[in-house]
């Protein structure tokens, strides 16, 4: 039993879960909070499931609840779930014993690559990408705007847009930064690169530096072909959809600008949602059809292997590969000039029904939790259903983004989101490979029986 509670399946879970139990206890202490300022337990647990799944969503002002230590923890938590417990785990045994366990060796192999390849090297060139970027979008930022953006809060933001965190230290996000050009695009730079995928980034570096850096590749693979395709079609076609769609709401230029203004806003939203969780408008002010196609822009999420949650850009092509194949009556799926296994195809279907029975269940139960049924009150009877949905489905694909429904939540409403956060995080199929894992395999099989289909 010890043994399949400590394989290399359940091993990032428990992870995961001991970096959120560590961070809530550091967010919960004293010197953690701000002259005046008290965190609950529950809301320190909340943040700092938000920070490790790198999610973003918080029922409390970050930037006035906690003091320079706890926005320290903040931080530190942003940057451990980004790149996973797991990444660093072995990373801390590379440094330390000059070697890496066979657990983490295999975790880390699965979760970021799916095979085998020279763990050291990976290692070094993650930390050496992440901190590269990270680095010079801080200083960007600081050049941009240094009474803010000091070395602090400009790595701070940096690291928070390139792990998909979408913390900001400001009260109203980054609001205050709705038309200026340049933060925008810092911001947006670093989503969309660390929403791409390790595995992409280090073919990205060394195809610029011809080798000398990242991976020694003369080509981009076509796994990285489709996800730098994908990705550029959902920003385009988010970013379209939503400015048109804003564009044509009267009255609306107030709210979110016109022109090259509203362009930019909705460009910035379309990365933001994959998934990030920054903002510069009020979410509220958004139209029911931006939210869907927000909804939808995070439901998809980033690459695999990246700091982005979502299905993922792999299954998503492949589930849109599914249904086109089925309208052609063809047997295989066919992508980049090579056939899909139908292994991957049923772990595609899988994971999309998971995602979609865990966002129908989270919404109900929040139907429950926050319209005043389970505590027989009036409070919260008003909140828009879409709203709750917006909000369960920010918080499964680990984005951000609120509808003004977070701090309102109840404690059990909390505790539904931090639960899909997490899931979000760790992964649906990866939860459900470690919980099937505890079970004993049966050997033997039922006979078979058709049943009727639609």
């Amino acid at each position: 039993m010890r043994r399949r509670l400590l394989s290399p399946v359940t091993w990032p879970v428990i992870s995961f879960l001991a970096a959120i139990l560590l961070g809530t206890l550091g967010l919960a202490l004293p010197f953690s909070h701000a002259d005046g300022a008290r965190l609950a337990v529950i809301d320190a647990l909340f943040v700092a499931t938000s920070a490790v799944c790198v999610t973003g969503l918080s029922t409390v002002d970050v930037s006035a609840v906690l003091s320079p230590v706890g926005q320290g923890i903040l931080l530190l938590l942003i940057q451990v779930g980004g790149l996973g417990v797991m990444t660093y785990t072995s990373l801390a045994f590379l440094l330390w014993r000059r070697q890496v366990p066979f657990t983490s060796r295999e975790a880390v192999s699965q979760a970021l690559l799916g095979g085998s390849f020279d763990l050291k090297a990976f290692l070094r060139q993650v930390a050496g990408i992440v901190l590269g970027v990270e680095l010079l979008a801080a200083l960007a930022l600081h050049l941009r705007d240094p009474a803010f953006f000091t070395p602090f809060r400009a790595f701070f933001h940096a690291a928070s847009a390139f792990c998909n965190a979408g913390f900001a230290l400001k009260t109203d996000n980054l609001m205050a930064y709705k038309d200026d050009v340049p933060v925008n695009v810092i911001i947006c730079l670093c989503v969309i690169l660390g929403g791409l995928g390790f595995g992409v980034l280090r073919e990205l570096l060394g195809l610029l530096t011809r080798g000398r850096l990242g991976a020694p590749v003369t080509r981009l693979s076509r796994f990285s072909r489709l996800v730098l395709r994908t990705t550029l079609f959902l920003l385009v076609t988010g970013c379209l959809l939503i400015y048109v769609t804003e564009w044509r709401r009267p009255g609306n230029e107030h709210l979110l600008g016109d022109g090259f203004s509203l362009l930019l806003t909705a460009f910035f939203h379309s990365v933001s949602a994959r998934t990030a969780g920054f903002n510069t408008v009020d979410m509220a002010h958004l139209s029911l059809a931006s939210l869907l196609v927000l909804m939808l822009l995070m439901f998809i999420g980033g690459g695999p292997g990246s700091c982005a949650g979502g299905i993922k850009l792999g299954t998503f092509r492949v589930l849109v590969g599914y249904f086109l194949a089925q309208f052609r009556g063809n047997d295989q799926i066919v992508l980049g000039g090579r056939g899909v296994p139908h292994e991957n195809v049923k772990q595609a279907l899988t994971l999309f029904f998971l995602y979609c029975l865990t966002i129908v269940g989270s919404l109900f139960l929040l139907t429950i939790t926050e319209t005043g049924i389970l505590h027989r009150s009036d409070a919260g009877s008003d909140l828009p259903f879409v709203h709750l949905l917006f909000e369960v489905v920010s918080a499964l694909g680990t984005v951000g983004l609120s509808v003004n429904v977070t701090p309102q939540l109840t404690v059990e409403g909390k505790l539904i989101i931090i639960f899909n956060m997490f899931a979000g995080r760790v992964g649906l199929l990866s939860l459900l490979l470690a919980v099937r894992s505890l079970r004993q395999r049966t050997s033997y099989a039922f006979a078979e029986t058709q049943v009727p289909i639609g």
